[in-house]
C-alpha cells in the first residue's frame, strides 16, 4: 500500500491503517486553541522533547492554552516551515529502541512564522495576550554569550544592529525578537511572558537572562528594570538523543508505518526534563506528564551534576577513543567489552562517588539506563556528533571529577585515559593513520599546543581558558595522564584500554 501523505484530513485514515499501532491527537487544533507558547528555533530536539510534553498534556489533561507556534529567525528555518505547514504542522515522532520501533503523530505545534518572510508577525505574537511563554532552541551561538566573561557580545555586528532603534521592528537575533515584544507587552500593561531556555547549557535560564537584560540596559534602561524585576527565566535540564533526520529515516517510516511526513522526528525512547519553578505569567501542569518540576536552581544543578558527569562524561570516554579506535557509532563502541567494561568501572568506581544523593533517584538504575542508552544499535548516533566542540566539553564533562577526585584523593585513572585521548584526537588522526575531521573552535592552538607537546601533556594543559592550575600542578594527575597518553601513542586505544579495566 502506498504511504499516505500526512495532514489533518488524512490522519483518520493513517491511524486507521496503522490497526492502532500508531496514535494520533485527537483534541481539538486550529482554532480551538490557544498559541500559549511561541518557540524560537524548531529543530529535531524541540519535536522531540518540550512538544512531546505539550501534546501529551493536550491528549491526556485537556490542555487547550498552550498550543506551540514555531517561529523560524535562520533563512535555513525555511525548510522546516514548508515540511510543517504542508502538513497541518502535524509530524511523525518514531522512538527506537533494540525491542523496536513505535510512531506516534504529534500535534502540539499548531502554527509557525518565518521571521525573514515577516518579522512584524513574530514580534506581534509574541506580545500578545495569549503567549506566556517564549521557549528556546537555538544552539549556544545564539546566546551571543562569552564563555570567557560571561558577558554579552555586543559588539557582533548582529547585536549592533538590533540595538538600533531605527531596527526596532525588524530584528535579526533572538534578544531582538524578545525585548521589542516584552516593551510592547509593558507598554500594554501585561505581564512579561516567561523566557524557557531548553538548550543543553549549564545555567540556561540564568544566561539568557543577563544576556537579555545586558541588552535591554543598552537600548532602555527603563526596560531592563522591567524585566529585572518582573521576568522569568527558569533554569532546565534537557536529555534526549535525537540524531539528525536522514532521508533513510523518510523511507522506513514509509515502508513500515506508511506515512509520508517531510520531516518526521527519530529519537530514542528516554526523555528526561528537570525544571525551575519560575514563570512570570504561568505554566502548563508540566509534573502531569513526568517533568520533574523543582523549587530552585540548586536543585536543578544537582540533576544536571549526575547528567555531565555520568552521561556526557560517558559520551566522551565512548567518543574520543572509540574515533581513535576507528569505529563510527556509539552503539559499536559499546559491542566492544573493553569500552563496556571501561565505562561502566569509570561511572561507579570514580564518577558516582563525587556526586550528590538526589532524594528519590537511583543513581546505579540511571547508570544502567545510560549503558542501555549507549547500546541502541537503531539510533545510530554517530561519533563525529558526540565528538565536536571537544573544548567547551572535557573541561565540563571529564575535568570537574579530575578536579574533585584530587581533592579528595579518589581514583581517577580512567578518566585520565579519556582526557589522554582527547588529547590525541585533537591531531585528527586515528590509530590506523586515517585522517578525520576535528570540528572544535580551538582546532588550530589545540593541534599547535598538541604538536609541540607530543605525549607530554603540558603544553596542552598550559591554556589557560581550558585548565586550572589545580591541574597543571598535581603530581598524581601529571603523571597519570602523560602515561596514558604515551600509551595510546605508542600501542593505540585498543592495546591500552585493558589496562584500564579491572
Amino acid at each position: 500500500m502506498a504511504a499516505i501523505k500526512l495532514n489533518n484530513n488524512n490522519l483518520p485514515q493513517i491511524v486507521a491503517a496503522s490497526g492502532g499501532k500508531i496514535a494520533g491527537p485527537t483534541y481539538a487544533r486550529n482554532d480551538a486553541v490557544k498559541h500559549g507558547i511561541v518557540h524560537i528555533g524548531v529543530g529535531g530536539f524541540h519535536r522531540a522533547h518540550l512538544a512531546v510534553y505539550i501534546d501529551r498534556l493536550m491528549e491526556k489533561h485537556g490542555l487547550t492554552d498552550f498550543a506551540i507556534c514555531g517561529v523560524g529567525v535562520q533563512p535555513f528555518d525555511a525548510a522546516m516551515r514548508d515540511a510543517l505547514a504542508s502538513q497541518d504542522y502535524l509530524y511523525t515522532l518514531v522512538e527506537r529502541s533494540a525491542k523496536g520501533s513505535e510512531a506516534h503523530v504529534v500535534g502540539s505545534i499548531n502554527g509557525y512564522l518565518f521571521a525573514p518572510d515577516d518579522r512584524e508577525a513574530v514580534l506581534a505574537k509574541m506580545a500578545h495576550p495569549d503567549t506566556h511563554i517564549v521557549s528556546l532552541t537555538i544552539t549556544e551561538s545564539g546566546y551571543y554569550y562569552d564563555e570567557h566573561t560571561h558577558e554579552l557580545i555586543s559588539d557582533h555586528a548582529d547585536i549592533q544592529r538590533d540595538l538600533d532603534p531605527a531596527n526596532a521592528k525588524t530584528p535579526h537575533t533572538v534578544y531582538g525578537f524578545l525585548y521589542e515584544a516584552l516593551a510592547r507587552r509593558r507598554e500594554q500593561g501585561l505581564k512579561p511572558f516567561t523566557v524557557l531556555s531548553c538548550d543543553n547549557m549549564h545555567r540556561n535560564g540564568d544566561i539568557s537572562r543577563a544576556m537579555l537584560e545586558s541588552f535591554a540596559h543598552l537600548r532602555d534602561p527603563e526596560v531592563a528594570k522591567w524585566i529585572s524585576a518582573n521576568g522569568a527565566f527558569p533554569n532546565s535540564m534537557v536529555d534526549r538523543i535525537t540524531p539528525q533526520t536522514t532521508a533513510a529515516d523518510k523511507v522506513a517510516l514509509a515502508e513500515a508505518s506508511g506515512i509520508e511526513d517531510a520531516w518526521p522526528v527519530v529519537t530514542e525512547p528516554f526523555m528526561q526534563w528537570v525544571i525551575e519553578d519560575q514563570f512570570s505569567d504561568g505554566r502548563p501542569p508540566f509534573e502531569k506528564v513526568g517533568v520533574q518540576v523543582v523549587k530552585n536552581v540548586d536543585e536543578v544543578e544537582q540533576f544536571e551534576k549526575h547528567k555531565l558527569r555520568l552521561l556526557n562524561g560517558s559520551h566522551s570516554a565512548l567518543g574520543y577513543p572509540g574515533q581513535l579506535a576507528g569505529f563510527k557509532y556509539v552503539h559499536e563502541v559499546m559491542q566492544n567489552p573493553l569500552f563496556g567494561s571501561f565505562v561502566w568501572q569509570m561511572m561507579q568506581d570514580e564518577v558516582k562517588p563525587l556526586l550528590p544523593s538526589i532524594p528519590g533517584v537511583d543513581i546505579d538504575a540511571y547508570c544502567h539506563t545510560l549503558i542501555e542508552r549507549f547500546s541502541n544499535p537503531t539510533i545510530m548516533d554517530q561519533l563525529p556528533r558526540i565528538c565536536l566542540g571537544g573544548s567547551g566539553k572535557i573541561p565540563k564533562f571529564i575535568m570537574p571529577s579530575i578536579a574533585e577526585a584530587i581533592w579528595v584523593k579518589g581514583p581517577f585513572r580512567r578518566l585520565c585515559f579519556v582526557a589522554a585521548a582527547w588529547f590525541h584526537y585533537v591531531n585528527g588522526v586515528d590509530d590506523n593513520g586515517n585522517p578525520f575531521e576535528v570540528d572544535d573552535p580551538m582546532r588550530e592552538e589545540l593541534q599547535a599546543k598538541a604538536r609541540e607537546g607530543g605525549s607530554n601533556p603540558a603544553e596542552l594543559l598550559s591554556i589557560q581558558v581550558l585548565f586550572g592550575d589545580d591541574l597543571r600542578t598535581d603530581k598524581r594527575f601529571l603523571q597519570e595522564i602523560t602515561t596514558a597518553m604515551e600509551d595510546i601513542a605508542r600501542d593505540g586505544i585498543l592495546k591500552t584500554l585493558p589496562k584500564y579495566i579491572d
